[in-house]
């Protein structure tokens, strides 16, 4: 489960701030957490707000390219098989994620495909006007970590109690 978070709407014009992770298991004890530089002198002040970061701050943040290949050794550290790539709002996460996997490592380690949350819940329950945020047990602070979290437990949730039928690590 991943999530970040940006100081604007689309990557390369804008940059990805923060980044969290979630292992999917019954435990969620394995998280990872990155902090990036900027990539660009573009940003919407609103949109960085969201982070709880200034860009004074930002700018003493990782480089991304390390940040990168840290969580992509995190991954294959913490995961067997292909890892797949879950979040809240796969649009968004997974145009930054892919995108600056691409850029910075010319590899992307989830491939080229990524599954929606709110689609998966959608689709179990079979109402397209719904919404799973209420399964969430950690609240939901915008730090990437805490999101990812929250949207491991509902995922867990949706397995356990709905009969998703998902392998967990």
């Amino acid at each position: 489960m991943v999530d970040v978070e940006t100081d604007g709407p689309i990557p390369g014009d804008y940059s990805m701030i923060s980044i969290g992770a979630v292992i999917v298991d019954i435990k969620l004890d394995k998280t990872f957490y990155g902090k990036l530089q900027p990539i660009s002198h573009l940003y919407i002040p609103e949109a960085l707000k969201i982070s709880g970061f200034t860009r004074e701050e930002t700018e003493a943040f990782d480089e991304p390219q390390k940040v990168m290949l840290a969580f992509e050794q995190w991954i294959q550290e913490n995961s067997q098989g292909k890892p797949i790539f879950i979040s809240d709002n796969n649009g968004f996460d997974w145009m930054f994620v892919c995108w600056y996997f691409q850029h910075f490592l010319q590899r992307n380690i989830f491939g080229y495909s990524s599954y929606n949350l709110g689609s998966l819940y959608k689709g179990l329950v079979k109402d397209t006007f719904t919404n799973f945020k209420h399964l969430r047990k950690t609240e939901h602070t915008h730090n990437p970590v805490d999101d990812a979290l929250g949207n491991a437990e509902a995922l867990i949730h949706m397995k356990l109690e709905l009969g998703l039928k998902i392998k967990l690590e």
